[in-house]
C-alpha cells in the first residue's frame, strides 16, 4: 500500500476559489518539511499520530504548536513556517492547498489567520466530516474540476461550521446584495483605474460606511481586493500564455510596468518575470493548446 498521494489541480479558469494540490500522507519519523514561504494557503488536518507546526505570526514571532489526531493547522502565504512528524507517532495527514479571491473571508470565518493556525473541531463528528472531505478531494483526481472546485467549497463550509474558533457571520441578506454588488462591479472593470468612491456610488453608500463594511465581509479593504484580483490575473495570464508581461500587465489594470512588477513580487515573492521562469507552461505545452490541444 502506498504511503501517500499527491495531485494537482487542472485548471486555471477559477477565481473566487481554487485548489492547487491536495493529498494525503503516512510520514516518516522525524520527516519534516520548511522552512519555507508559500504563495498560497495550505491547510493539514492530523488523521493519526502527532507532530509539531514551527510558524511565525503577523509580527514575526515564532510559535510551536503540537498536534495530534483531530487537529488541522493553517499555512498562510508569506509565512515562514516548519513542521515535523512526531519520532515516536509520526503522524498521517491529509492536506489541500488552495487560494482565491474569497479565500481569506472563508477562513477569518472560521477564525483562522496567521497568528491564528490551529483548527480544532467543536466536536469529533464535525472533525471527522473534515477529514472526510479532505480524503474525498485527495482521492478523486481525476474528477473534474468544477466538481473539485465545488468539494472544496464543501471543505471551506465544514471548517467554518466545524472550528471551535467560529466568528459569527456578518450574514445580513442587505449586506450580502452590496457587497455582491461591489465585487462583481470590480470583477468587471479592476482593468481600468477604480476609485473606492466609484464602487461606493454604485453600491449607492457612503465611502466610509461601504470600506467598514466591504472590509467586515471580505477581510480587506477595497483596494486590497482590487490589487489580489489584478495580480491573480495577472499570474494566469504568465503561467498559460505567451503574452509579453508589459502587456498582461496594462490588461490587469497596471499601465506602469515598474508599479506592476513590485506589486507583484510583493504578493508571490518574485519578480514577474523569474515567476514565469518557474510557473509558466513550458513552451511546448503552449505551442500545443494554441493548436487547439486540451
Amino acid at each position: 500500500m502506498d504511503n501517500y498521494s499527491f495531485s494537482i489541480f487542472p485548471n486555471d479558469s477559477f477565481l473566487d476559489l481554487r485548489p492547487y494540490q491536495y493529498g494525503w500522507e503516512q510520514c516518516a519519523p522525524l520527516h519534516s518539511f520548511g522552512p519555507f514561504v508559500r504563495n498560497h494557503y495550505l491547510f493539514h488536518y492530523v488523521i493519526s499520530g502527532r507532530g509539531v507546526l514551527h510558524s511565525n505570526d503577523a509580527g514575526g514571532i515564532t510559535h510551536y504548536y503540537h498536534l495530534g489526531p483531530g487537529q488541522g493547522f493553517l499555512i498562510c502565504p508569506g509565512q515562514i513556517n516548519t513542521y515535523c512528524a512526531d519520532e515516536s507517532q509520526p503522524w498521517m495527514y491529509a492536506w489541500v492547498e488552495f487560494d482565491g479571491l474569497r479565500a481569506a473571508e472563508y477562513l477569518d470565518l472560521a477564525g483562522l489567520d496567521v497568528s491564528h493556525p490551529i483548527y480544532r473541531p467543536r466536536d469529533a463528528a464535525g472533525g471527522d466530516r473534515l477529514r472526510d472531505r479532505l480524503l474525498y478531494i485527495a482521492e478523486h483526481p481525476e474528477a473534474s474540476p468544477l466538481h473539485l472546485v465545488g468539494q472544496l467549497c464543501l471543505f471551506l463550509d465544514e471548517l467554518m461550521t466545524t472550528s471551535s474558533t467560529r466568528r459569527k457571520n456578518w450574514g445580513g441578506q442587505v449586506k450580502d446584495f452590496y457587497i455582491q454588488e461591489a465585487v462583481t462591479y470590480i470583477q468587471q472593470n479592476f482593468q481600468r483605474q477604480l476609485s473606492v468612491e466609484e464602487i461606493a456610488g454604485v453600491c449607492k453608500l457612503n465611502r466610509s460606511y461601504f470600506s467598514k463594511l466591504f472590509k467586515e465581509t471580505m477581510s480587506c479593504t477595497p483596494q486590497e481586493f482590487i490589487i489580489r484580483l489584478r495580480l491573480t490575473r495577472a499570474a494566469e495570464m504568465m503561467r498559460t500564455t505567451s503574452a509579453p508581461i508589459g502587456e498582461i500587465a496594462a490588461g490587469c489594470g497596471y499601465p506602469n510596468q515598474l508599479h506592476f512588477s513590485q506589486a507583484f513580487k510583493k504578493r508571490y515573492g518574485l519578480p514577474p518575470r523569474e515567476w514565469r521562469r518557474e510557473n509558466g507552461i513550458s513552451p511546448a505545452d503552449l505551442a500545443w493548446r494554441e493548436r487547439g490541444g486540451t
